[in-house]
């Protein structure tokens, strides 16, 4: 028997409704070179544009959306290494509520200074830093929001930030018509749930593929033993793929929907992060080359899509400068 899904395309559609005027509708990119370069026809989709700069917005806001009057007075928790807590940051700001965010204290500093700056002038806002490798973010999260009242929004695994994701699928396809296969990153499966309900309503004969690093390849795993598969804390620069478990929500929809995992190596992230420098002229974070640097480094289990029209999801931009002019070095 296939497993319920816990989104469906109505879902991603009442994001989307939510998410208009609010969220970016990020642009849809083709660069020669790379269509040259793999044989297949590519068309990105730049999250890497989206407000504070990955497609995380899209889900934070599509939850705090639906609170309640008193969810809205008591505020928001929520847990990540950065782009998901910018996300919530930003979206609780635009809706008038508190926020605390807890982070990683080894996350990006420029995802920690953003983090905090949209929280500015939000009474009862604040950051709270945590070990990733010795402490458990969803305790600390669950403990704060029990003290506090505040509804905790996880990174992934709640399906209306699943829907929200979905909405970046959702656009693609409406501008570039019907795709034979879609790449994208895969950290806790929010993103490749939301975009594989979309994809499949869209565009039925498409294969959706996950991507994750090497060193984080929970998902993949999970896949092959048909259970949810937790690993220790990955050691990769994708940093917002460093989960250690699929969600209980996103992974049966992936069960489902997804037409298999590959995985990347971080030598293949920098490589595609300096091509998006070089030839189109972006910044793209190492978790936002997972889907790309599968296609374009050549991923093992990857089928052949050269002839194909392929979408690639950018899932965001957010990389220290100084960090990211080291790794092109």
């Amino acid at each position: 028997m296939k497993p319920a899904l816990t989104i469906h395309h109505d879902d991603i559609v009442a994001a989307a409704r939510r998410l208009a005027g609010i969220a970016h509708r990020t642009p849809v990119r083709s660069s020669r070179t790379a269509d040259a370069r793999t044989g297949a026809t590519l068309f990105f989709k730049c999250e890497n544009f989206q407000r504070m700069g990955a497609f995380k917005f899209r889900g934070a806001y599509n939850a705090l959306a639906r609170f309640t009057p008193e969810q809205r007075r008591h505020g928001v928790i929520a847990y990540s290494s950065g782009n998901h807590a910018q996300a919530i940051a930003l979206s609780a700001q635009l809706l008038g509520m508190p926020s605390v965010i807890v982070m990683p204290h080894d996350a990006p500093p420029a995802k920690l200074a953003a983090t905090r700056g949209y929280q500015q002038g939000r009474a009862g806002s604040e950051v709270i830093l945590y070990d990733r490798y010795t402490e458990d973010r969803e305790a600390i999260g669950a403990r704060i929001a029990s003290e506090r009242g505040m509804t905790l929004i996880p990174p992934y695994d709640h399906p209306d930030v699943m829907a929200g994701q979905g909405t970046a699928a959702l656009e693609l396809l409406e501008e570039t018509g019907p795709l034979d296969a879609l790449l994208v990153c895969v950290g806790g499966g929010g993103l490749i749930a939301g975009c594989a309900v979309a994809a499949k309503r869209l565009a039925p004969g498409i294969e959706v593929w996950g991507v994750e690093p090497e060193a984080g390849n929970d998902t993949q795993q999970s896949l092959a033993r048909g259970e949810i598969v937790h690993i220790d804390t990955p050691k990769t620069i994708a940093d917002g793929a460093q989960t250690q478990h699929s969600g209980v929500f996103t992974f049966p929809v992936i069960q489902a929907l997804a037409a298999g995992i590959v995985t990347v190596s971080d030598a293949q992230l920098v490589a595609t992060m300096r091509f998006f420098a070089e030839r189109m002229k972006m910044v793209v974070e190492p978790t936002g080359c997972l889907g790309a640097a599968a296609l374009l480094e050549g991923a093992a289990g990857l089928p052949d899509l050269r002839g194909r029209r392929v979408g690639i999801i950018l899932s965001g931009g957010n990389v220290d400068l100084a960090r990211y002019a080291s790794m092109l070095a």
